[in-house]
C-alpha cells in the first residue's frame, strides 16, 4: 500500500522521513534533552547547524507535528519551539539512540548519560516525559528530570 505522494507507508521509512537527517534529530535532542527552545539557542549548539538549515528543520517538524512555534508575548520578533505530544513521544528514540551511541564514542567518566544509563529505562524515561510536559528536559535545569532522579537517588539510599 502506498500514500497518496507515492511514498511507502512504513513506518520505519516513516521515521527516518521525519527524523532521517541528522539535523532534525539533533534538534529534538536539544529541545529534549537539553531544554533549548529558541532559534538562538539551537544554532549556538556544538555541531554547528547553519541558519538556512535550521530554518528548514524547525519548519519541517513543525509541518510533521512534532514541534509547535509559539510567538512570543513580549517581544513580536521572538518565537519559542516546544514538542507536541508526537514529539514528546521520540524520547525513548532519543534515549535507544543515545545508549547505542554510547557504545562508539569515549564519554567522560562524569558524564550524565553514563548516569541516567546506570538508571531503571522505565523511571528515566517517566520522569524525561514528565519534565518536558512541565516544560523543562532531561538535563536542563534543575527541575530536570535528571536532577528529580538524582535527588530521589539520594532519598532512597
Amino acid at each position: 500500500m502506498k500514500r497518496a505522494d507515492g511514498r511507502s507507508t512504513c513506518p520505519t521509512n516513516f521515521t527516518v522521513e521525519t527524523f532521517g537527517d541528522s539535523w532534525s534529530l539533533l534538534i529534538m535532542r536539544d529541545l529534549l534533552t537539553l531544554g533549548k527552545h529558541t532559534f538562538g539557542e539551537f544554532l549556538r549548539s556544538e555541531e554547528r547547524i547553519g541558519p538556512s538549515v535550521l530554518a528548514d528543520r524547525l519548519a519541517r517538524l513543525e509541518r510533521g507535528g512534532i514541534i509547535v512555534r509559539t510567538p512570543s508575548e513580549t517581544d513580536a520578533r521572538k518565537v519559542t519551539y516546544s514538542a507536541t505530544e508526537r514529539g514528546i513521544a521520540a524520547i525513548p528514540l532519543l534515549y535507544e539512540a543515545a545508549r547505542w551511541g554510547m557504545g562508539g564514542v569515549r564519554m567522560d567518566t562524569d558524564d550524565p548519560w553514563e548516569a541516567v544509563m546506570a538508571m531503571d529505562r522505565d523511571e528515566v524515561l517517566a520522569a524525561w516525559h514528565r519534565a518536558v510536559r512541565e516544560g523543562g528536559s532531561l538535563f536542563g535545569g534543575e527541575e530536570s528530570a535528571f536532577a528529580r532522579l538524582r535527588a530521589r537517588e539520594r532519598v532512597v539510599r
